[in-house]
């Protein structure tokens, strides 16, 4: 079996492509990435270290895409996550995850091969969200009980992010239509994990372990300012462990959706987050208040991992203080990477 992974060189892609690496020991797996976000060099070299070849290849680009081998599988987790960068570069979140998602569906066709796409939990409506916090000023810890099935509302306004994602989502039910194809799609919450170099608005986990270890500051951004706004982690050894589950049951699992994500096994708000990595570095830092909210920024999200248990007898295993000790047991190994944050 030939497998590409697309953002072959990103967080996720790179973990994914490493851990199938060691779990599929006769299928060749292959990565496209144009190594322009922040650690793919770094990640390109983990794949060399593994034998696996990157494609340094625009997505946009499909004259490029079609010259590629033929592969069997494509795990598609090519994507520009960062919300903000919906209001700041549209012009690349549409490019990147739509007509990216488009290029990679003609080669599955071609190709005649399955897809396993990554979506996000993002293509949920912003509005629908915020209903779980009676007002945009949260001074007080959310009631944490309501999960969000793979039913929730999409209708109205999510994000470009999160529509280009939930169009992709449709490109693959109309392209594959009618063919013997196969596909997968999984809404994933937050992933988390070692080898992702975060940011506030992406990736927000890792960088609260690396600032409070670096002693550097950071902020409760929305909300008032509280910190108390809460998602469910996974971690991204959970996420490794459901695809290869996925693929090995692809023939008989197919043409579904997933939300998967920590659920209530596995959730945080800002604050307690806070307090648990003050006792994994032993250090306190300053966080600064700031009260207004973006357009883009949700209170709450908790994922209902019932689906997906289901399926495949699966749950995640790994839970929130998992994720943030492996994230600094990670950090405190590899002292180059500290300039990332």
């Amino acid at each position: 079996m030939k497998i590409l992974i697309t953002g072959g060189c990103g967080f996720v892609g790179s973990n994914i492509a490493i851990y199938l690496k060691k779990k599929l020991k006769k299928a060749k797996i292959f990565s496209l990435d144009n190594l322009t976000r922040k650690g793919s060099i770094l990640n390109r070299n983990r794949l060399k270290n593994h034998k696996i070849k990157n494609f340094n290849i625009n997505i946009e680009k499909f004259e490029k895409i079609e010259n590629l081998p033929k592969f069997d599988l494509v795990i598609d987790c090519c994507a520009e996550p960062a919300i903000e960068a919906s209001r700041k570069d549209p012009d690349r979140v549409f490019k990147t995850n739509l007509i990216g998602t488009f290029n990679i569906l003609k080669k599955c066709v071609r190709d005649n091969a399955n897809i396993i796409f990554l979506s996000s939990s993002r293509v949920y409506s912003i509005n629908k969200l915020r209903s779980f916090s009676k007002n945009l000023n949260i001074s007080r810890p959310l009631k944490v009980k309501r999960k969000i099935d793979e039913n929730f509302e999409t209708t109205t306004a999510s994000s470009l992010y999160g529509f280009t994602k939930l169009a992709s989502e449709k490109l693959i039910c109309e392209i594959f239509f009618n063919t013997k194809l196969k596909y997968i799609i999984n809404r994933f919450g937050v992933i988390a994990g070692p080898w992702q170099f975060g940011k506030q608005d992406q990736g927000f986990v890792p960088l609260w372990v690396a600032k409070h270890y670096l002693k550097k500051k950071l902020s409760y951004i929305g909300f008032g300012g509280y910190g108390n706004q809460v998602r469910d982690v996974i971690h991204i050894d959970d996420v490794c462990e459901i695809i290869f589950i996925q693929i090995a049951k692809i023939k008989k699992i197919n043409n579904e959706t997933f939300n998967i994500g920590g659920g209530l096994k596995s959730y945080v708000s800002l604050r307690d987050l806070t307090s648990k990595c003050q006792k994994i570095t032993g250090n306190k830092i300053k966080i600064k208040k700031v009260s207004k909210t973006s357009i883009f920024d949700i209170p709450y999200y908790i994922t209902d991992n019932k689906k997906i248990k289901k399926f495949y007898n699966w749950e995640p295993l790994k839970n929130i203080n998992i994720v943030l000790k492996d994230i600094y047991k990670w950090l405190y190994q590899n002292k180059k990477l500290r300039k990332f944050f």
